[in-house]
C-alpha cells in the first residue's frame, strides 16, 4: 500500500503545493481542510476530507480511516493584521485547533508531524540573518500562535514522544513551475501578487510604509518559492525517521528585498507600470526579516532552486494570466 500522509491546510496555498512534492515522492497526501480558506480545486493528488481541525472527533474518523504515517500541519488562519483585529479567532483556531490535531493523533497512534510554522516568532530581530537559536519574541498575536504551538511540540515530545518537525518559513511567494495550482488568497494580501495585479491593470498597489530603516524606506523581507517549501517539507519527512524530539529549520535564501524591488522586478518581468500610493505603516511590521538558511542546508540537505526573484515573478505572472 502507498504510504499516506495527512495534510491538514492541503487545500490552501502552501499546503497544495506541499501535496504535489508529497505525490511526486511517491506518497498518497490525504488532504483535511474545511475549505474556509482554500479551494477543492487545488486538492489534486489525492482525497479530500472536509473537516475542521476544531473538531477532534471528526479529526480522529479521517486518521483511523487512513492511517497516515505522518501529518504535515498546516490548517491556520495567517493575516497578520486581522490577527491584530480578530485575535480570538487566531487563539482559537490555531491554537485550540492545533492541539486538538496533536491529541487526536496520539488518540491513533500516530507520532510524527511537520508543522508549517513562520518567522513571525522572532518578531523584530535584532540581528540579521536570523539563526534558529534567536530569540523568539513575535510582536503579533500570528506569530505568538505559531510560537504557542512550537512550545506545544516541544512539550509532547517530552511527555508523549511525539517527533516534530517545525519550519519557520519566510516568505513564500511563485507558483509550481507548470501551472497546475498557484497562489489565490481572498482576501489577498500578498505582496507579489497584487503587485502582479496591479500591472494587469488593477488599482494602484498600495504600500503600507516608506520610512523604515531601510536603504529605500520600504520593508525587506526574504522570499522563497513555494516548489522550494515544498521540497523542504518532504525532506523534513525523511528527517523525522532519523531523529527523535523536536527540530525547528528556517526556510529562506539568506537574502533580503525590499518592497520597492519587488516592484522594480515585476516591472522589468512583465513590462508593464505598475502604479503605487503610500499609505501608513501597519501595527505588527518589523522592518526587515532575513532567514539564515544554513541548518536547513546542512541537516536537510534542502537548496532552494526556484528562488530567485525572476523565477518568483516568471511563475506567479504565468499563473495569474491562466486563471480562469
Amino acid at each position: 500500500m502507498t504510504t499516506k500522509i495527512l495534510v491538514t491546510g492541503g487545500a490552501g496555498y502552501i499546503g497544495s503545493h506541499a501535496c504535489k512534492a508529497i505525490a511526486k515522492a511517491g506518497l498518497l497526501p490525504v488532504v483535511y481542510d474545511n475549505l474556509s480558506r482554500g479551494f477543492e480545486w487545488a486538492v489534486q493528488w489525492g482525497p479530500l476530507e472536509h473537516g475542521d481541525i476544531l473538531d477532534q472527533q471528526r479529526l480522529e474518523t479521517a486518521i483511523r480511516r487512513h492511517q497516515p504515517a505522518s501529518v504535515m500541519h498546516f490548517a491556520a488562519i495567517a493575516y497578520v493584521a486581522e490577527s491584530i483585529a480578530d485575535p480570538a479567532a487566531y487563539y482559537r483556531n490555531n491554537v485550540v485547533g492545533s492541539l486538538n490535531l496533536l491529541d487526536a493523533m496520539r488518540a491513533c497512534g500516530v507520532d510524527r508531524i511537520v508543522f508549517s510554522s513562520s518567522c513571525t516568532t522572532y518578531g523584530a530581530a535584532s540581528s540579521e540573518p536570523i539563526a534558529e537559536d534567536a530569540p523568539q519574541a513575535p510582536i503579533n498575536p500570528y506569530g505568538a500562535t505559531k510560537l504557542a504551538i512550537e512550545q506545544a511540540l516541544k512539550d509532547y515530545g517530552r511527555g508523549y514522544g511525539l517527533r516534530a518537525v517545525a519550519l519557520r518559513y519566510f516568505n513564500a511567494a511563485g507558483a509550481d513551475p507548470s501551472g497546475d495550482i498557484g497562489e489565490a488568497h481572498e482576501p489577498e494580501t500578498h505582496l507579489v501578487p497584487l503587485v502582479l495585479e496591479a500591472a494587469a491593470g488593477g488599482a494602484p498597489l498600495t504600500l503600507f510604509g516608506d520610512d523604515y530603516e531601510t536603504p529605500d524606506g520600504t520593508c525587506v523581507r526574504d522570499y522563497i518559492h513555494v516548489t522550494d517549501l515544498a521540497d523542504a517539507h518532504v525532506r523534513s519527512l525523511q528527517a523525522l525517521n532519523r531523529t527523535k524530539g523536536f527540530q525547528a529549520f528556517n526556510l529562506g535564501t539568506g537574502r533580503g528585498l525590499s518592497n520597492m524591488e519587488i516592484i522594480a522586478a515585476a516591472r522589468r518581468r512583465t513590462g508593464r507600470d505598475i502604479p503605487i500610493t503610500i499609505g501608513p505603516r501597519r501595527a505588527g511590521d518589523p522592518p526587515r526579516l532575513t532567514a539564515d538558511p544554513l541548518k536547513a542546508k546542512t541537516e536537510l540537505g534542502w537548496i532552494p532552486r526556484l528562488s530567485s526573484v525572476d523565477d518568483i515573478i516568471d511563475t506567479a505572472w504565468r499563473w495569474r494570466n491562466q486563471r480562469p
